[in-house]
C-alpha cells in the first residue's frame, strides 16, 4: 500500500506490522491512521553503531517510522506556483470555512488541484448545493463549522466577491475538522467526526470516509 501525497485525518496509512506510528497518526485495530491533514514521511530508524556495551538496543528488523506534518505556507521570495493559479469551473479545491449562515458557508480556497495559492480567494456553498440529495433537510450549521478544511468543486464563477462551490458529491465535503474541545477529528460515517479524546461526535458533511 503507497502512502498518498496528502493524507487527511482518520485515512488508513498501513498496519502496525509494517510501520511504527509518530507523530500525527495514531493506532486502532492494529492500523496506522492519519490525524492531522497533511504530507506523510517515513524515517527509518538509524541503525546503532556495533558497541559491545549496548548490544540489546539495535532492533534486528526496525520499522519505518511514519509520522505527519502539516503543509507549510509558501514562502515570499521563492518561486511561486501559486501566484498565476485562478480557480476555473470544475477545479477541485481546498478550502477553509471562515463564516457561516443559515443560507451559505463562506470559505477560502487555499489550494486548487495540487497547487497552494499564494493567496486566498473567497467562494461559499451554497445551502442547495451542499449535498446531491434531500436538499430541503440541508442545514449548513450541521455540514460545516468555522475552521473546518472542504473539498469541493467549482461549479460556477458567481459573482465578483465569490466563486460558487459544490459538495454534492461522495469523495467531497469535510476532510479535517477541529472539535468543540480543540481536538483534531476523525471521520466515523458519512454524517459524523469523532473526537479521539473525547470520544464525542460532532455532525458534519463529511467527504468519502476512509
Amino acid at each position: 500500500m503507497a502512502l498518498p501525497t496528502l493524507a487527511f485525518p482518520g485515512q488508513l496509512l498501513g498496519p502496525t506490522t509494517k510501520y511504527t506510528p509518530g507523530p500525527g497518526t495514531y493506532v486502532e485495530n492494529s492500523q496506522i491512521h492519519a490525524s492531522l491533514f497533511g504530507p506523510p514521511s517515513l524515517s527509518t530508524p538509524s541503525t546503532l553503531a556495533s558497541s559491545s556495551k549496548l548490544p540489546r538496543l539495535a532492533p534486528k528488523n526496525p520499522l519505518p517510522t511514519i509520522s505527519i506534518s502539516r503543509p507549510s505556507a509558501p514562502t515570499t521570495g521563492a518561486a511561486d506556483k501559486g501566484t498565476s493559479i485562478l480557480p476555473e469551473v470544475d477545479s477541485v479545491v481546498l478550502a477553509r470555512v471562515s463564516r457561516l449562515t443559515r443560507l451559505a458557508a463562506t470559505v477560502e480556497i487555499l489550494v486548487v488541484g495540487d497547487t497552494v495559492c499564494s493567496g486566498s480567494f473567497q467562494g461559499q456553498v451554497r445551502v442547495q448545493d451542499v449535498r446531491a440529495t434531500e436538499k430541503d433537510r440541508v442545514k449548513i450549521g450541521d455540514s460545516f463549522r468555522v475552521g473546518d478544511v472542504v473539498r469541493g468543486i467549482v461549479i460556477s464563477l458567481g459573482d465578483q466577491a465569490s466563486y460558487y462551490i459544490s459538495t454534492a458529491s461522495n469523495e467531497l465535503g469535510v476532510v479535517m475538522a477541529v472539535s468543540e474541545a480543540g481536538n483534531t477529528m476523525y471521520p466515523i460515517s458519512w454524517k459524523e467526526f469523532k473526537d479521539p479524546k473525547t470520544g464525542l461526535t460532532e455532525l458534519r458533511k463529511v467527504a468519502k470516509p476512509f
